[in-house]
């Protein structure tokens, strides 16, 4: 709504004003990931790390299984080998089940301060529920973004082009010749006349100011 606008404004141009850039970045996450993180369950990535759990034990199982049955002469490498590898799987498994929890926790702490309440039939705020409303926020906000953005850019041109044409009609000046003889006699025909060359405004501009040039340095006769 017209809060979301008057937002958007206030804080695109606070920015530019603070970083002094043409065009500025969009600060928020993105529509499409927040639409992502709100699709997210707690209880599935549980579900996932308990099934890994089994699936790891069950291995161990059956590695140990195969040790006990075998002789000494073909039991390496493969004892040796799915040592290291229960192994390395154990830590990863530990350290994916403290991020999930480190992040349950830093989950809810994020949504208290920002006074989320749980929705009717939940127990905590879910990430659906905490997502879905920064979702809407930031696609609103980055519609009106980009328009803020366009607008400070068309400004940035119309700037530019009234620069242009200020320096433009101050590098125009009304040129009388002397007479007929000296330097500018000899380059005066690779500007007009062809079939040295076209004539053309950028031309025009360059020979004027040339002649300017050779006037102030003493050049001219």
């Amino acid at each position: 709504g017209c809060s979301v606008v008057t937002l958007a404004r206030t804080f695109f141009f606070n920015l530019f004003i603070l970083i002094r850039r043409e065009t500025c970045l969009y600060p928020l996450p993105e529509p499409q990931d927040l639409f992502q993180a709100s699709q997210m369950k707690f209880e599935d990535f549980e579900r996932d790390l308990r099934k890994l759990k089994k699936d790891l034990n069950a291995c161990l199982g059956e590695t140990e299984k195969v040790c006990k049955v075998s002789s000494e002469e073909n039991l390496q490498p493969f004892k040796e080998k799915m040592e290291d590898f229960l192994t390395q799987a154990k830590t990863e498994l530990e350290t994916q089940e403290k991020q999930l929890t480190d992040t349950q926790k830093i989950f809810l702490e994020l949504s208290v301060s920002f006074s989320v309440k749980p929705k009717a039939g939940e127990k905590e705020v879910s990430p659906n529920t905490f997502f879905s409303i920064w979702h809407e926020f930031s696609s609103d906000f980055k519609e009106h973004w980009k328009k803020q953005n366009k607008l400070l850019l068309q400004e940035r041109v119309k700037k530019a082009e009234e620069s242009f044409k200020q320096a433009r009609q101050k590098a125009t000046y009304n040129v009388t010749t002397k007479n007929a003889t000296g330097i500018v006699c000899h380059i005066l025909p690779f500007f007009f006349f062809p079939p040295f060359c076209s004539f053309s405004l950028e031309k025009t501009m360059l020979f004027q100011n040339a002649c300017l040039h050779m006037k102030c340095e003493g050049y001219w006769v």
